[in-house]
């Protein structure tokens, strides 16, 4: 019998994607022995109503040229094809009648972690997924005990990636975009060129 495939799950908005979304991927990767990784792509994020976000089909081009080459990492288009706004549950539901016979790892930040009751139907969540693996940004403040409480079966879930010290935000990228100040340094060289040519980010 065949050995079932691990497969990480790594949402986000991806706007831009930059250096630590690769590293923190490729260490997941490593210690939680996947596979390959999905980078779903969130077109219409519950949790950002009242944001604006890039256009999908640059967010999805500028994914597409981080990942050029990186045949372990795969673009899921699992919500760009259905319609908005998208929840994490939805997307896992979907994963599980694609890939019913791999075992499901959900790959969050621990700012995602933190705030984890605050998604849709948290603990249909975590009992639809094999592991969540909790790449953990510096200075998360976390209840865990808290969070068990509520979400018993998070106890055994759980699996803390070690990750290095990345102070990167896709947030501190567009700001530093917009005030003209140096940012090709925390983005795949590709990126950084897309996001002059089609002058994204820009303030004025």
């Amino acid at each position: 019998m065949n050995k079932p495939k691990r497969v990480g799950i790594f949402g986000g908005t991806f706007d831009p994607p930059h250096i630590g979304h690769l590293i923190l991927a490729s260490e997941a990767r490593q210690q939680l022995a996947l596979d390959h990784i999905y980078f779903v792509l969130s077109a219409d994020p519950p949790h950002k109503q009242d944001r604006e976000i890039t256009p999908i089909e640059h967010r999805l081009r500028m994914l597409e040229l981080a990942l050029e080459g990186q045949e372990k990492f795969k673009i899921s288009h699992i919500e760009i094809d259905r319609p908005g706004p998208h929840f994490a549950l939805d997307s896992i539901k979907q994963f599980q009648d694609e890939l019913p016979e791999s075992e499901l790892i959900y790959l969050i930040g621990g700012d995602s972690l933190r705030d984890l009751l605050t998604w849709k139907q948290p603990l249909e969540l975590v009992a639809r997924v094999d592991s969540i693996g909790v790449m953990r940004r510096p200075f998360t403040d976390i209840d865990l005990d808290s969070l068990i409480q509520e979400i018993p079966e998070l106890e055994k879930k759980l699996i803390f990636v070690n990750t290095p010290l990345l102070e990167i935000s896709s947030r501190e990228i567009r700001e530093k975009v917009g005030k003209g100040s140096h940012f090709g340094n925390y983005l795949i060289e590709s990126v950084f060129s897309y996001i002059l040519a089609n002058q994204l980010y820009q303030t004025n």
